[in-house]
């Protein structure tokens, strides 16, 4: 009977167990009104932004030549197509 767990002894809050203090750790503070947590901030947004347009310009660019050059040539498909001259040319009659 003399091993059950009783709590006559209190062991400390979380992290404070009551054993020997902790040597040789560090701890560095930075006061908050030292701190500058935008500092740079708008000149890194317009360059880095910059930087990932240019560097996606040829694979949207392609997309975009291509896709125009096909708009351009199937709307002048089209008018022609819906012409006098594209229905006399294509023999259709209405």
């Amino acid at each position: 009977m003399g091993g059950a767990a009783g709590g006559k002894k209190y062991m400390g809050w979380w992290g404070h167990m009551g054993g020997p203090t902790q040597r040789g750790v560090v701890t560095y503070i930075l006061s908050p009104f030292e701190q500058k947590p935008f500092a740079g901030a708008a000149h890194n947004a317009v360059f880095n932004t910059a930087r990932r347009v240019t560097s996606q310009i040829p694979y949207v660019g392609v997309a975009f030549g291509l896709g125009y050059l096909l708009y351009t040539q199937i709307s002048a498909k089209h008018a022609y197509l819906t012409s006098k001259a594209g229905h006399a040319a294509e023999g259709a009659a209405h």
